[in-house]
């Protein structure tokens, strides 16, 4: 059992998903921020408020509904589909297009890279070399 866990951890994926999660909460915070301090008050400004927080409130009874809050809520998604789609969407789909383009052309790239296997078949293949000599 604790090999097979083992194995699923040192997978190349697992690590790759750990630190995108880690970068993206560090991302999030960047763009909180951003929609905290600059967008919050230009917004909150144009209702006369200290934050958008604060800026659209509706009272109902002895509630209020925020709208100013859902509406950073919003402002921030926004921000971060833009950038999750300009810096990685957008460049990935233009690298696709490119590499179909070269497949269509005929262009061959001879580059493969090396993998485990590539380099264990060497490995084995040096060891029955050295093995049948005489």
């Amino acid at each position: 059992m604790l090999t097979g866990f083992k194995n699923f951890i040192m997978r190349g994926n697992v690590i790759d998903l750990a630190v995108a999660v880690v970068i993206g909460a560090a991302f999030t915070a960047v763009v909180n921020s951003i929609v905290e301090n600059v967008f919050n008050p230009l917004i909150g400004a144009l209702f006369n408020a200290d934050s958008l927080k604060n800026a659209i409130d509706i009272p109902i009874g002895d509630a209020e509904i925020k709208l100013g809050a859902v509406l950073g809520a919003i402002i921030t998604f926004l921000i971060v589909a833009a950038v999750v789609y300009f810096v990685f969407v957008l460049p990935i789909n233009k690298m696709k297009e490119h590499a179909e383009a070269r497949r269509k052309a005929g262009v061959v790239d001879d580059r493969k890279p090396v993998t485990e296997i590539d380099v264990l078949t060497e490995i084995r293949d040096l060891l029955a070399k050295s093995n049948a000599r005489p």
